[in-house]
């Protein structure tokens, strides 16, 4: 492969710390990469090593390429020291918008031009993300799924102002540290992966609060049902396949109009105490007795141990 700009960074800066911050962090560090991270909270670098420890196992399970070492993460004092020098930056800042915005051009003022800068929003376009930057050319999406360092998924969006350039040195970058990219053709609100999932989301919330189902039997209700198919064969090719040998034609000619019945109600149910009380109690109690560290070390051995399968399978 030619020496290109993404293929030549060997540092990357991380702006935020938390969970996604965090995870971005152990990913980066499990590639083989120099992280320079950065988070005003003061307590910003003991959470940090939390969060990279925690996910270490996973990630040597995983695989850890040449030179990958949590020795290799320097936490800064100043936003300034964590950007300097580096070959790209994934901003992981809380979801505001002006907090974005200023933060934005705050990393745009000290980084150096050619540089991408990514943000890991989760539903702010960049177009109303770049608007106090200088150079916003080189500002982009680079929305990941949560854990970043475990499940592959990246969706890349530029803004109006953002070059195409940007945009495809940001997706090859991401290939690069091993991700699968969806680079979008325009900006959705909410991107593809959230839009889908929040379908789903609104749509249990509704089922709680009518009394049609509880929070164990949603979440079962995907583990062992549609859930098992997903890593294979996304919806659409699941329902291509329910068409049977007339494949999704047949499928829309068949149960089309069933898309007119009432089943779903995409319309977000009001968020009253008693269905937010209702759905924290279920996962506790769907918990039982498991803590938050007990159930992410569950589900990353259960992510690997899938995507292993999916891959051995897709190999025949």
């Amino acid at each position: 492969m030619p020496e290109t700009a993404e293929t030549t960074v060997d540092t990357v800066a991380c702006i935020g710390a938390g969970v996604i911050g965090g995870g971005w962090v152990a990913h980066f560090l499990a590639q083989g990469f120099d992280v320079r991270a950065w988070d005003p909270a003061p307590d910003a670098a003991e959470k940090l090593e939390r969060l990279v420890n925690a996910a270490w196992p996973a990630l040597t399970e995983l695989g850890l390429k040449p030179g990958a070492n949590r020795d290799r993460l320097t936490v800064t004092a100043t936003l300034a020291e964590a950007v300097d020098g580096v070959g790209f930056v994934q901003e992981s800042a809380p979801e505001d918008l002006p907090l974005k915005q200023k933060l934005l051009a705050d990393i745009d003022a000290v980084t150096a031009p050619d540089v991408v800068v990514a943000s890991s929003t989760s539903g702010y376009g960049m177009t109303e993300m770049q608007v106090a930057a200088k150079t916003p050319e080189r500002l982009v999406v680079g929305h990941p799924f949560n854990p970043p360092y475990l499940i592959p998924l990246v969706e890349v969006a530029g803004g109006k102002l953002s070059a195409p350039w940007a945009v495809e040195r940001a997706a090859a970058f991401y290939r690069r540290v091993g991700k699968s990219v969806i680079t979008m053709d325009r900006e959705v609100p909410g991107f593809i992966a959230n839009r889908l999932q929040e379908a789903l989301w609104r749509e249990a919330l509704h089922m709680v609060a009518n009394g049609e189902a509880t929070v164990e039997q949603i979440d079962l209700a995907i583990t062992d049902g549609p859930g098992l198919r997903w890593p294979v064969q996304g919806p659409m090719l699941t329902f291509h396949l329910a068409g049977g040998e007339g494949g999704m034609a047949h499928m829309l000619d068949h149960f089309g109009p069933s898309l007119k019945s009432p089943w779903t109600r995409l319309e977000a149910p009001e968020l009253t105490k008693d269905l937010r009380d209702a759905v924290v109690a279920g996962c506790a109690d769907e918990a039982d007795g498991r803590t938050i560290a007990d159930l992410v070390a569950e589900r990353d051995r259960a992510v690997i141990a899938i995507q292993r399968a999916v891959g051995q399978a897709r190999r025949g």
